[in-house]
């Protein structure tokens, strides 16, 4: 039995979407050997491919095939994650500098602090301008 990979990714949660899945193969982010695989390329049990998502290339092995979704505590009996340590790191390096560049809950000021932040620079001003005055 063969799958087609977009039919494969889409089962085992890979993809959101079998179109999704499509489409990543259509832009190079799914591999085998270092080769993209078309949508329509067929799958067999023992074959070992790539899928690059953001900052890093997963890699896995696939065990059993299956065209149905699966549920997620299932996925592991037909699919192997052998992803390299290394492109772990970095997976858990984003993660850090993504924390480390903005505090949680911060964003835009609210009203309230762009109300204090004109005092605080109006109050600056006006006493930089006094002590101008006072310099003349």
């Amino acid at each position: 039995m063969e799958v087609r990979v977009d039919k494969y990714l889409f089962a085992m949660r890979l993809y959101k979407t079998r179109s999704i899945a499509a489409d990543a193969c259509k832009k190079g982010r799914v591999t085998m050997n270092g080769v993209p695989l078309k949508p329509s390329r067929t799958f067999a049990v023992g074959n070992k491919f790539s899928v690059r998502k953001g900052p890093i290339t997963y890699t896995f092995e696939v065990l059993r095939l299956s065209e149905n979704r699966l549920g997620a505590k299932l996925v592991p009996d037909y699919l192997r994650d052998i992803t390299p340590p290394d492109q772990l790191e970095l997976l858990e390096l984003a993660r850090l500098s993504a924390q480390a560049n903005r505090d949680r809950g911060t964003g835009r000021p609210t009203k309230k602090d762009r109300r204090d932040i004109e005092q605080f620079i109006s109050d600056d001003y006006d006493s930089f301008l006094d002590e101008w005055d006072e310099e003349e």
